[in-house]
């Protein structure tokens, strides 16, 4: 926050969570490493509470980011990401099919 131009008016006192590499690289064999690290966990936990509704709504209003560009590429990731649930379902399916709830219907050639 201490490099951003708009905040350098603005007398506050940031409280950022670590990064990761930074938590990982503490000092846990000392009491300071220790309260430290509990309180990059106590911080990273706050913001993890406050950003997931956020992450919800986004949801739910499609602002989703597109991981990749091009039909081929999108229909092939939720091909992937959709691969393992049709594999879990797989079970249900063939009872039902099983039962004559649910029929396969090939296409036909005119």
């Amino acid at each position: 926050m201490a490099k951003c131009e708009e905040t350098q008016d603005i007398e506050a006192n940031w409280r950022v969570a670590m990064r990761p590499g930074k938590r990982k690289a503490l000092d846990n064999s000392t009491p300071m490493g220790v309260i430290l690290d509990k309180l990059e966990h106590a911080k990273a936990s706050i913001r993890a509470k406050v950003e997931h509704p956020f992450r919800v709504i986004n949801r739910q209003f499609g602002h989703v980011m597109v991981r990749y560009r091009g039909l081929n590429k999108n229909t092939a990731q939720l091909r992937t990401l959709f691969a393992p649930n049709l594999w879990m379902a797989r079970r249900h399916r063939l009872l039902r099919m099983a039962q004559g709830g649910v029929r396969l219907q090939c296409a036909r050639r005119p």
